[in-house]
């Protein structure tokens, strides 16, 4: 596998190595010798996530201000720009983004560390996206920065408003929200 790092250290790109043939392909999505020993990922995988999302929706931007989850965010089908916001006060990347495509086709996945809000646009008709988390699913912890703050200026991909839950809308900007020191 090929690992590099986003425009945030921290934040990692993984190419895996895939084998094809007239069959189809085979890939090792995960490998935890490969993953902690050449990634230098430090995390202990507790739960497997899975969505599908349609056109134009947008997820995110999320994180558990306790309880914090590390994600490893994979595409199986169709294609999302994929985000990381930095919400670790001390980080010298603090409030900062970075992004990536992931997609079926392109087999990419992020390693997204604890501490950080993670999100979503679906540019597909239709995607399903895997991730792995380092901790569990905790509501009470669970917050979200509002998706298009101006002090985060993500160049999202967007041709018209994106389709967004109660949850997203209701979302805080980042210099009133729950942080992590």
């Amino acid at each position: 596998m090929m690992i590099s790092r986003s425009t945030i250290p921290d934040v990692l790109i993984i190419k895996p190595k895939v084998f094809k043939d007239k069959r189809g392909f085979f890939w090792e999505s995960f490998n935890e010798r490969r993953f902690f020993e050449q990634a230098g990922i430090k995390a202990s995988f507790v739960q497997d996530n899975h969505t599908i999302s349609f056109k134009g929706v947008l997820r995110g931007l999320h994180y558990q201000i306790c309880q914090p989850q590390g994600k490893l965010v994979r595409v199986v089908a169709g294609e999302v720009f994929d985000v990381a916001v930095d919400l670790r006060r001390s980080s010298p990347t603090f409030g900062r983004w970075t992004s990536a495509v992931l997609s079926a086709e392109n087999q990419l996945q992020l390693w997204i560390p604890p501490g950080f809000a993670h999100g979503f646009f679906v540019k597909s008709e239709t995607a399903e996206v895997l991730y792995k988390v380092s901790d569990y699913y905790a509501p009470q912890y669970e917050r979200a920065i509002l998706w298009n703050d101006p002090a985060l200026d993500i160049d999202w991909p967007l041709k018209e408003a994106p389709l967004l839950s109660a949850k997203d809308q209701a979302a805080k900007l980042l210099h009133d929200a729950d942080i992590f020191v």
